[in-house]
């Protein structure tokens, strides 16, 4: 039995919507994407490696700002505040399967989200480059690229070992994946199809820690084979609560 008000309506379609967006509009490592094409030499405008340094990061802000601040993964903060719209949307349609679980899911979602906004750096590293730029001294400069190194200690994409709040983060949100669609199984208002996309979406992902443990060359390979999965489950995950937001009031509270 799901809820058939009109408030839950509204958020299977919110739902809905953050899900599509965030599978076909702004997707999850979309900095990654565009660096693996800047290698490939397939774009021009971005480097073909990512800054390191602070003084790199504030070169290539003041050089080209939406460059910067895509490869300081500013468009990672979109995606996960649509998959936690979106996670909404799916407690109001398994909260009756196992309320405890889901609500144990959805709260993990959010944790993983709060962590990543906290420890995401694109809009300080922003600020501090443009008093960089604006520094009339060679010891406001040097105090600058000192606070960016302390910013880019928390988290830095150039780098090949990133701060702990980005692993925390995307552990936590793909747990809270994997959780989720181990419940859709136990319910009836999602297919096999749906139930089999999220968990290999979601176990495929998980590979990247071991790998950065024991493999750290291949650590963009699980991230990259579960996209497609990932990208699938988010879309069945749409046209479900959007079925679910039309649905007569009797339909969904036999769903």
């Amino acid at each position: 039995m799901q809820p058939a008000g009109p408030e839950w309506r509204l958020m299977y379609r919110i739902g809905a919507a953050a899900a599509l967006i965030a599978a076909i509009v702004v997707r999850r490592n979309f900095a990654a994407e565009l660096s693996l094409l800047a290698s490939l030499g397939i774009v021009r405008f971005a480097p073909s490696v990512s800054p390191v340094t602070a003084a790199e990061w504030f070169a290539l802000l003041q050089d080209s700002r939406l460059v910067g601040l895509w490869l300081l993964d500013i468009f990672d903060l979109a995606n996960y505040a649509l998959v936690g719209l979106m996670y909404i949307g799916l407690y109001g349609a398994l909260h009756r399967v196992r309320r405890g679980m889901v609500m144990f899911a959805t709260v993990l979602c959010f944790i993983g989200i709060a962590v990543f906004f906290a420890s995401n750096q694109a809009l300080p590293m922003l600020a501090l480059s443009k008093q960089y730029a604006a520094a009339a001294t060679e010891a406001e400069r040097s105090l600058l690229l000192a606070s960016g190194q302390a910013c880019l200690a928390f988290n830095n994409p150039g780098a090949m070992i990133q701060g702990t709040g980005f692993y925390a983060s995307l552990f936590l949100v793909l747990v809270a994946g994997l959780t989720v669609s181990l419940l859709m199984a136990g319910s009836r208002v999602f297919s096999r199809l749906t139930v089999a996309m999220g968990i290999t979406a979601s176990v495929l992902a998980l590979g990247y820690f071991p790998a950065l443990v024991f493999v750290p060359s291949l650590r963009a390979l699980p991230p990259s084979l579960s996209a497609p999965f990932r990208l699938a489950w988010y879309i069945m995950i749409a046209l479900r609560l959007l079925k679910l937001a039309r649905a007569p009031s009797e339909a969904v509270s036999a769903a």
